[in-house]
């Protein structure tokens, strides 16, 4: 409505007028059935993307209608042609170390006695599973069951599922199983008395718990999600099961995607839940605050018998241990970092309650290495896998979707 300076209305909506559009007739005359049967067979057979695999692609130039030709390979190309481990597991069946390879969206598993000195070749694994089949891609969250030995591999952003091998899979090999998951999944726990597994979910942050067997697109048991459970960009999780408790890892990154301007930065902080919570169910203890010393806290593994959070530490290149009964602004009980523990950009950490050892995936370096379950401070690894030459620094691309060019500094910019 019009709105005089007083405000009130000059008028409202009416009908004023009716006019018939002219009838031009058929514009656009449908292609016979025959023609369309054969443009879709085409387009099943030449995918979207063909045309860049052509030698004769050509561009005009509207000036000029010069062309000049689009297909010529690149100057240089930027990529990182070594792996970058986002997770790990131990398979106590095979006293294996099994890591993800986000990078070259594979599995490689390693003896777990597996040392590279610094003199050292890069270690060859005993077994990859990689290739198109597999449906490796952007992997993250991994898990290792202790019965079977298979491997469930929660793959990230741009597969949005959990596949799972059999335990001993090597090569091209398709998955035994995938279960379709929400967008942005990122890490996985089990509870193996219930049969239960659990996917975290970045955004909208959530936990999601499916049976153990689930498979395709199958349905959660139950989902935490809500204002109320304080999860702000969820990540690492890890269970206790005999004292019925869930640990979960936030960034503390906070919106609602449905309204505008509601964007939040909090503290990063590690939530604690009931095992078997669901829906909008507030934690019953926050671990959070500056002397937690918390930053992208990644993977998460718990000693059950010691009551020993373990926390991989990106940002922080560290590992940071809290008693799973802390509350608030506390300080881990140990703290691993420095010059000699070869962290770098840790992501990923298991435990290996059988061996009393530990072992970190250092996205920063292509490593993995290992220390003794009481290791505290500047404590150097018992054993180290190194799969890229000693000394150097991953490039450490995500999943690089944009690039622009800084002239002034002479300098690519790539968010990850």
């Amino acid at each position: 409505n019009l709105k005089n300076p007083s405000g009130s209305s000059l008028g409202s909506p009416r009908l004023v007028s009716v006019q018939e559009v002219p009838d031009y007739g058929e514009i656009c005359a449908p292609e016979p059935p025959s023609r369309n049967a054969s443009m879709i067979a085409a387009l099943q057979e030449k995918n979207l993307f063909a045309s860049f695999q052509e030698t004769a692609v050509h561009a005009a130039s509207p000036e000029t209608g010069d062309t000049v030709e689009v297909t010529r390979p690149p100057v240089r190309t930027i990529k990182d042609t070594y792996p970058i481990y986002s997770s790990i597991a131990v398979d106590p069946l095979r006293d294996e170390v099994v890591l993800q390879d986000t990078n070259l969206f594979s599995i490689k598993v390693f003896h777990r006695l597996d040392n590279t000195t610094p003199n050292a070749e890069p270690a060859q694994p005993k077994r990859v599973i990689q290739g198109p089949h597999t449906l490796n891609e952007y992997n993250n969250g991994l898990y290792i069951d202790p019965q079977t030995g298979n491997i469930h591999s929660v793959a990230m952003d741009t597969a949005d599922s959990m596949i799972v091998f059999p335990g001993g899979a090597s090569g091209d090999v398709a998955p035994i199983r995938k279960l379709n998951t929400p967008h942005r999944n990122f890490a996985t726990a089990v509870n193996e008395e219930k049969g239960e597994i659990y996917i975290t979910i970045q955004y909208p942050p959530k936990v999601m718990v499916y049976r153990k067997e689930a498979n395709g697109d199958e349905k959660p048991l139950r989902v935490l999600e809500g204002e109320h459970t304080r999860l702000y960009d969820t990540h690492g999780i890890a269970l206790d099961v005999k004292k019925n408790l869930m640990f979960v890892g936030t960034w503390g990154n906070a919106s609602d995607y449905r309204v505008a301007g509601t964007g939040k930065f909090y503290p990063p902080s590690i939530n604690v839940y009931p095992l078997d919570a669901s829906g909008d169910t507030a934690p019953l203890r926050v671990i959070q605050g500056s002397k937690t010393r918390l930053d992208w806290a990644g993977g998460m593994s718990l000693d059950p018998d010691r009551g020993d959070l373990y926390v991989a530490n990106d940002v922080g290149d560290s590992i940071l241990v809290f008693r799973e009964t802390d509350d608030g602004d506390v300080a881990p009980a140990r703290i691993i970092n420095g010059d000699k523990t070869g962290l770098n950009h840790p992501a990923g950490i298991s435990l290996d309650l059988k061996n009393q050892e530990f072992w970190v995936s250092n996205m920063g370096n292509s490593s993995a290495t290992c220390y003794s379950l009481k290791a505290d401070g500047n404590a150097t690894p018992v054993r180290t896998i190194r799969s890229a030459p000693l000394g150097r620094t991953s490039v450490k691309f995500g999943k690089p979707q944009a690039v622009a060019y800084d002239s002034k500094r002479e300098q690519y910019l790539v968010p990850n």
